[in-house]
């Protein structure tokens, strides 16, 4: 697979990139190999035409 990736800066909360850590750990991959995994699941997500991710996806902020 050789692909060319851009590099983003990102900024997120010490609290939130520990639960990435463990979560990434629990599925063995880096942190950030999760977070690419996780908004390509969630740009599927948005092109089968759904709205959000939960009923109360912005109500549990980390």
């Amino acid at each position: 697979m050789n692909e060319n990736k851009k590099q983003i800066p990102l900024r997120i909360s010490s609290e939130l990139h520990g639960e990435l850590e463990r979560w990434a750990a629990d599925e063995f991959r880096s942190v950030n190999g999760q977070i690419e995994y996780l908004l390509t699941e969630c740009v599927k997500y948005r092109k089968k035409g759904k709205k959000g991710l939960t009923d109360g996806a912005n109500e549990d902020k980390i």
